[in-house]
Parts: structure tokens; C-alpha cells; sequence
């Protein structure tokens, strides 16, 4: 008799900024069974993100500086992998996307699916906009999502959520320690994950904006864009064998 599979250990990362109103939602909303552990990394919140997160029995990681939301993440990849993580997925402790999606997601992970899983919060327009998302960040979701789709090759329906599940695999691979400490580390990922065709993959999610969200104004959209738009201009020279950029070389042999 062959003897079973290993259980993958699955580990939710969680970079905070100010998340103490809307941690513990996030973390009820979690299916009881579903992770092996949550890692809290906190970028110096104000308020009381730390305490409440120790309370609810995270494991705890605090930044001495403000490192920034690319930089956050950078810390939550680190400890996953050093953790032994065979799974992570990030949610956003400010309860704007809907964490019962997290063992969803990992199974797509762990049954060899998809390397990495993105929620999609556009499946419909008016969902979209019920959901409180702004009509220009609506607008420029969709052009963009577009445009990288058509310039990569990939078939996302949102190429900007914030909700995503990475393979050990994809983490040990892609060189995200060279990307932006911004938010546009998403996207820098994103394209460097489908230069190394691997295979991606989304589930729907519902959109949540209010109050306690946490959201990027106007003008640093229009930085992230602009930004996103740089990286992937890197995409096409490289793949075109015009230019190399260390962002796209993987880490190791694939």
C-alpha cells in the first residue's frame, strides 16, 4: 500500500498597516483547519495592530521602520518560507477581501493547478461598483488588466487584487526581493511570474470598500500605473531578447 501524501502546510501572511478595527474580522472569516499558521507582519501601525494580533495567537513580526507594501511583503515571504511553508497565501488584514477563499485557493495551489491564484474582484461591472470601487480605479483596472493580458499572454480577470496564493515553488523562484518596496510590487510580480510561465490562475471575490479599508488615492494611482506600465515595457524588451533585467531571472534552474 503506497503510503499517503504529506498534508502541504499552508501559511496565511498578512501585511499590516493600522489593521486593529478590522483584524479580527479577518481572521474569523478564516475556515477553522484551513492553515497550518497566520504570520502578522506589521509596518509600524499606530494603533493597536500588535497587541490585538498576539491576542488572537499570531505569529507577530514587527518592522523597526516603515518599510513600505512591497517592503511588507518582502518580510512575509521571507518568514512563510523560512516557516516551511508549502502554500502561502496573502490576505489583507483590512477585511477588503473575503478570506473563506483561503482554502479554495490553496487547494488550486496544492493539487499542482496553478502556481499562483489571484482573487478577482470584476466579474461583473455593477458588482464591481456596488462594492464601493471607485469608478476611475474601475476604469483603470479594466485597461490595464487588458493590456497586460494582451502583452503576456494571460487570460486574469483582475491583474490588481490584492488577494493571492503563491506555490513554494513560485516564491523560491521569482527574484520579488529585487522589486519595489511600493505598491506596485504586485504587478512586478505578476509579470515576472508569467515571463517564467508559470501557470496562473483566479477565483472570483467580492469587492469591499469602505471606511477602514486601506486604499491608494489618485495620484499614486496614477504612479502605480505608470509604474506597472514600466515593468511591463521591461517584459516586452526582454522577451524580445532586446535587454535583460535581473527582475525576470529566476532565482534558480527551473
Amino acid at each position: 500500500m503506497a503510503a499517503a501524501m504529506p498534508k502541504p502546510k499552508v501559511v496565511v501572511v498578512m501585511p499590516a498597516y493600522n489593521a486593529e478595527k478590522t483584524l479580527e474580522r479577518t481572521i474569523r472569516d478564516i475556515p477553522p483547519g484551513s492553515v497550518d499558521e497566520v504570520i502578522l507582519v506589521d509596518d509600524r501601525s499606530k494603533d493597536g495592530t500588535v497587541a490585538l494580533a498576539r491576542k488572537l495567537g499570531l505569529t507577530v513580526i514587527e518592522h523597526e521602520t516603515n518599510k513600505g507594501y512591497g517592503g511588507n511583503q518582502k518580510t512575509c515571504y521571507r518568514a512563510a518560507l523560512e516557516r516551511g511553508a508549502d502554500v502561502v497565501v496573502m490576505v489583507h488584514p483590512d477585511y477588503q477581501y473575503d478570506a473563506r477563499l483561503v482554502p479554495i485557493m490553496s487547494a488550486l495551489i496544492s493539487d499542482g493547478i496553478c502556481d499562483m491564484v489571484c482573487g478577482n474582484r470584476i466579474r461583473t461591472r455593477w458588482e464591481a461598483l456596488q462594492g464601493g470601487m471607485p469608478v476611475y480605479k474601475y476604469a483603470f483596472n479594466r485597461l490595464l488588466t487588458m493590456f497586460e493580458n494582451a502583452v503576456t499572454g494571460q487570460n486574469l480577470g483582475e491583474w490588481h487584487s490584492g488577494l493571492r496564493a503563491y506555490s513554494r515553488r513560485c516564491l523560491e523562484t521569482v527574484t520579488w526581493e529585487r522589486n519595489s518596496d511600493d505598491f506596485v510590487f504586485d504587478q512586478q510580480f505578476l509579470i515576472q511570474a508569467a515571463y517564467l510561465k508559470f501557470r496562473l490562475g483566479d477565483v472570483p471575490v467580492a469587492a469591499r470598500y469602505f471606511a477602514e479599508a486601506s486604499s491608494i488615492n489618485f495620484r499614486r494611482s496614477c504612479v502605480y500605473g505608470l509604474s506597472a506600465l514600466v515593468c511591463l515595457g521591461q517584459y516586452v524588451l526582454q522577451s524580445a531578447g532586446l535587454a535583460r533585467f535581473g527582475l525576470f531571472e529566476p532565482k534558480r534552474p527551473r
